[in-house]
Parts: structure tokens; sequence; C-alpha cells
């Protein structure tokens, strides 16, 4: 058997277990995924760990994206690009990190929110691992502009000014002129359901499209607020099964059963 992790601190949000070991099951495959919650201390000793063990890849959630690049042994372009990993595949010992994050991203945004960011205003809440995968996918694809908040306001500013963005002034002003706000924090994840990444006061607007990265709970704060402006809300889990699909591939050299894992995934989050 051939075995794979997710990395993480804290773990308990995940259905990426669930949601991998159905697409294994579906195929035939002698493969299992195992959730590894990893204290921030412990990063290196744990990725070296994966290493002896002879693990076949891992993939990486909050708040290691960023931070697992110098224990890599090498990157693609890609995961180069966006400086930020989330799938490493063990070839023959060999570390090396991808990013599936953005491609997943931008593929949900067009089939599961039927939203094309050329020429498009965007606005994106948060600037870490999964900010920068969204802020580089979206100016790859054609966005007229991405305004970056986030409550660290540095690590904005620092994507802003890596992507080619504009880093948050009036961050109301900004999403009254956009067509698209996506929430790349987690804030609203599973246990903090009760919280929502915008500030106190922010209105939304009927024509806008709100992505919320986090998928657990299906309905977050953030898209129920969305729902009550008469804005179009789509959840996280999209983007989760879509980037856990090329994963998928990475790891087995399979295509993924993407309706599999998409099932898999719901009743992971109903469970």
């Amino acid at each position: 058997m051939k075995t794979v992790a997710l990395i993480g601190y804290p773990l308990g949000h995940t259905v990426s277990p669930a949601m991998h070991n159905a697409a294994y099951k579906a195929l035939g495959l002698d493969y299992e995924y195992v959730p590894l919650e990893v204290a921030p201390n412990d990063l290196k000793a744990s990725v070296e760990g994966l290493k002896a063990l002879h693990f076949s890849g891992f993939n990486v959630t909050i708040p290691y994206k960023e931070a697992i690049l110098e224990h890599l042994d090498d990157v693609t372009k890609l995961a180069q690009d966006i400086g930020a990993v989330n799938t490493v595949q063990n070839q023959d010992g060999k570390l090396v990190g991808y990013n599936t994050d953005g491609p997943g991203f931008i593929e949900s945004l067009r089939e599961d929110a039927g939203f094309d960011p050329k020429n498009k205003k965007c606005v994106l809440i948060g600037a870490g691992g999964a900010g920068r995968a969204i802020a580089v996918s979206l100016m790859e694809n054609g966005a007229k502009s991405i305004f970056i908040y986030d409550v660290q306001t540095e690590k904005a500013e620092a994507l802003a000014s890596y992507v080619g963005g504009n880093l948050s002034k009036d961050l109301q002003k900004e999403i009254n002129e956009s067509g698209a706000l996506i929430n790349a924090s987690p804030v609203g994840m599973y246990p903090k359901v009760e919280a929502s990444p915008l500030p106190e006061g922010i209105k939304l607007h009927q024509k806008l499209m709100v992505y919320d990265l986090v998928y657990n709970p299906y309905e977050t704060r953030l898209l129920t607020q969305a729902k009550s402006a008469g804005a179009k809300a789509v959840s996280g889990l999209g983007m989760l099964v879509r980037q856990g699909a090329i994963a998928f591939t990475v790891f087995t050299g399979h295509p993924a059963p993407l309706t599999v894992m998409w099932q898999a995934a719901e009743a992971g989050l109903h469970s």
C-alpha cells in the first residue's frame, strides 16, 4: 500500500481524506490518505519523517503553504511563481512541490460560479498561501485589477506589489466597483462559524459574485451575507474538489474520478 498525507494545523475541518480515499477505492488503487496534524515547530522534522517513511506524497494546508518551500528539493515553475505549495510528490526520495490551488480555483470559478475573470475588477481578502495562488491565477487569467485586503497590512502590501495588484485602501468603494469578492482567508472556518472576513459595516451588492474558499461549513457567514444582499454566493467546496483532483493525478498518475470525489466531500461535510 502507498500512503499519502495531509499536513496542516489544525485539521478538524478537513474532508480531504474522505474525498481521496473514496477516489482510490473507486479506481481500485492500493493507496491510503491520512491526516497528520503538525505543530508549528515540527514542520521540518515532519517533512523529514514523511520522506524517510517513503510516503508517496502529501498535501499541505494552512498554515504551511509558504513555509514548506524551504524544506523541498524542487518546485514547479507555477508553484515558484505563486510562492506557495499545496501538493508535494516524493519522486524516489526527491520532494517536488506543486500548486494545484490556482488551477483548481480558476476551474471552479468558471465551472461552478460561471464567472470569467477576464477584464473584471476583483477584491481578494487574504494574502496568505491560498491568497497568493488566487492573486497570481486571477492576473494570469486577465483580471483587470485586484484589490487585496488583509488584516496584516504588510502581507497584503507585499502580495499586491508581487502580482501588480492594488493594496486595498477603501474596501467598501472597491467592492462597489468590482464584479467579484473572493475570501482566501480562514475566517469563518469551522469551528468559528459565526465569524466573517468582512469588517463591520461593509455592504455587498446584487451584481457581485462572492466566492468563499472556506468550505466547512458549506454556507459560511460570508455566503449568508452575500445571499442576503442578493449577490451570487459560491462555496469553496468546488475548488477543494478540483484542486484535489489535480493532486490525485500527481500522486497516482491516474485521471481523477471527479464525481466520486465531489460526492465524498459533500458526504464528509454532512457527517
